[in-house]
């Protein structure tokens, strides 16, 4: 349970640590948040929790396939927040990924590669 415990709490250190870096620098805090950190926490904890290789190196591999329709909410949502406000940038840049999500997918499977 303390491992747990220990798991939550350092996880969700990170993302407060980076949430007031980017109160007082956009360019830091954005820079940590690209940073590929929560999925290193992951490997770390798959690692320490003895899943084998063979999961660790699936786990990188998707995690590099799921990360490509995501970045296009990051161009869209700035432009888009000036418009239709916070809320309405994030929803919309939420349906737009999740759209991508799928359409990544499946061109994807036409080349062998299956993310459902």
């Amino acid at each position: 349970m303390l491992w747990l415990i220990s798991k939550y709490a350092l996880t969700a250190l990170m993302v407060v640590l980076i949430s007031e870096v980017a109160k007082r620098s956009d360019r830091l805090g954005g820079l940590l948040a690209a940073l590929p950190l929560v999925t290193v926490l992951v490997l770390i904890w798959m690692k320490l929790e003895g899943q084998t290789q063979a999961k660790i190196a699936a786990h990188a591999w998707y995690t590099f396939w799921y990360v490509v329709p995501t970045l296009p909410m990051f161009i869209l949502f700035p432009f888009l927040y000036q418009r239709a406000g916070f809320w309405g940038a994030l929803g919309l840049s939420c349906v737009l990924t999740l759209v991508l999500f799928i359409l990544w997918a499946l061109l994807l499977k036409r080349w062998g590669i299956d993310l459902w």
